[in-house]
């Protein structure tokens, strides 16, 4: 590349003017494209909370519960955002997320139909709080309907599992549909139960490929597998193989959300210490992930009284 002459005595004033302002543009061009390239770089899981964790809460106290923990991407319960709900309801519950800056990114379990225009309702909601992921455990008959929907809104499905004995309890009746079926329709890898069914997170994570699309971050401690007496741990602390899970989500560079939640009513009935327990796992234990670029968003944050009288002050998420 030729060095950049800036000027010479012979030079033309207008000549002179034309290449100070490509210069200038050059300038602007490389500071306004610096953030664009910093935020595409910025790798790994986020971390999101499942409301099933919060199920003996109200929706206001879940969203005041997420922003005092300054959990942003939330997976909701029809309890808290229910696709039956009337209309007017589901508008102010989303501004409500709106105006404090949480994310309905996805809800979940919901229930499926083989009937086409039920199942054409979970798709509308999800259009209408911008949620972009449907989880589901389907009945058999239901797939057909569903994967036209998949195609005609664009919005993706996962397959929760359950433990042993149950529809989707075993990855190779997972894999068959993955199969077979639109691209779109992936995994919601619960990783509490895959554990309680005895199988490996990381080999699973591994042979779905780039088929997981969700993950309910949670932990089970397994005597035998399909213990039906596995109960909810600390996350970190019961049987799952998390090292090889993170291990596969940095090969992988995975980047979608990790969702806090738990079955044990313990923690469900004092969910704060457990969420603070997984925050801080997840912060020493994930692979680098955007939780340093989080660092510098903000968020709105409660006056510490309720939910409609914020002063909409700024702070920083730290």
């Amino acid at each position: 590349m030729r060095p950049f002459k800036f000027c010479t005595s012979e030079m033309n004033p207008m000549r002179l003017l034309f290449k100070v302002l490509v210069l200038a543009l050059l300038c602007a061009g490389d500071i306004l494209v610096a953030p664009s390239r910093a935020a595409s770089d910025v790798r790994g899981p986020k971390l999101g909370l499942q409301t099933w964790t919060l199920r003996h809460q109200t929706f206001e106290q879940v969203v005041n519960f997420a922003v005092a923990n300054k959990i942003r991407s939330v997976q909701f319960t029809s309890q808290h955002l229910n696709p039956e709900a009337p209309l007017e309801e589901t508008r102010r519950k989303k501004a409500l997320l709106d105006q404090y800056g949480i994310v309905p990114y996805a809800f979940g379990v919901a229930r499926t139909s083989s009937d086409p225009a039920t199942n054409r309702k979970l798709f509308e909601f999800a259009r209408f709080i911008g949620a972009k992921l449907i989880v589901v455990e389907p009945a058999p008959a239901d797939w057909d309907s569903l994967e036209s929907l998949v195609k005609e809104y664009d919005i993706r499905l996962a397959i929760h599992n359950h433990g042993v004995g149950t529809t989707y309890g075993d990855p190779q009746v997972v894999k068959q549909i993955l199969a077979n079926r639109d691209p779109r329709i992936g995994v919601c890898l619960d990783v509490g139960w895959i554990t309680q069914a005895g199988f490996d997170v990381a080999r699973v994570f591994r042979e779905y490929q780039d088929r997981v699309y969700d993950i309910h971050f949670k932990d089970k401690k397994v005597s035998v597998p399909g213990d039906p007496a596995a109960v909810d741990t600390l996350i970190g602390h019961g049987s799952a193989n998390y090292p090889g899970l993170f291990g596969e989500i940095q090969r992988s560079a995975w980047s979608g959300v990790m969702a806090i939640e738990t079955d044990s009513e313990e923690f469900a009935t004092r969910p704060q210490p457990f969420v603070t327990a997984a925050k801080s796992f997840f912060a020493h234990s994930a692979p680098a992930s955007s939780a340093q670029a989080d660092r510098e968003d903000s968020i709105t944050l409660f006056n510490g009284r309720d939910l409609n009288g914020s002063d909409g002050r700024r702070v920083n998420l730290d």
